[in-house]
């Protein structure tokens, strides 16, 4: 068994009732053995990167200890991803059901053609980086900086926190 390691993942949703996606997937997580979800941060609508016109999404990230290795990990999350009926096709960026992104794996790097750790695109995303500045204000994030710094760096005024009473406007 490996020691526990702390990992971030970015979750997301724009089809078929994206707010309950997210709310199970963050609840699935903490069924992934050897995984636990220490702490996560509120939903957040955000506009569509992406081909064609599509809804909002809506994004949230997660802080877990695990310890499954990263390649292992990059598998349960798909295995999610499936279970709410994501179809990996191939246009990049298209709409879905459940996006779940493995961020951050400590202070580990990996590029290897199933995953890339940091996330390669994690430093370029408001709509990851305001969730992930809740949960994780101090996080630095390995070859860019810290959360806080590049957010400075990137719109994020499209990304806004979801009150209570507003998330049942997304859900058609």
């Amino acid at each position: 068994m490996n020691d526990p390691t702390t990992a971030y993942v970015a979750l997301g949703s724009n089809l078929d009732h994206p707010v309950e996606q997210v709310r199970r997937a963050l609840a699935e997580l903490n069924q992934i053995g050897g995984t636990r979800v220490m702490r996560h941060s509120a939903l957040y609508r955000s506009a569509p990167v992406g081909p064609g016109d599509q809804p909002d999404y809506v994004n949230a990230v997660a802080c877990l200890i695990t310890t499954l290795g990263p390649l292992a990990l990059l598998l349960e999350l798909q295995s999610i991803e499936r279970r709410h009926g994501r179809v990996r096709g191939a246009e990049r960026w298209a709409a879905r059901t459940l996006d779940l992104d493995l961020l951050l794996f400590d202070d580990f790097s990996l590029n290897t053609p199933q995953l890339t750790v940091p996330h390669p695109r994690l430093h370029e995303r408001g709509f990851v980086l305001v969730p992930l500045r809740e949960i994780a204000p101090e996080l630095h994030v390995p070859g860019h900086g810290p959360v806080t710094e590049l957010l400075t760096r990137v719109r994020s005024d499209d990304v806004q926190r979801l009150a209570e009473t507003a998330r049942a406007g997304l859900e058609p």
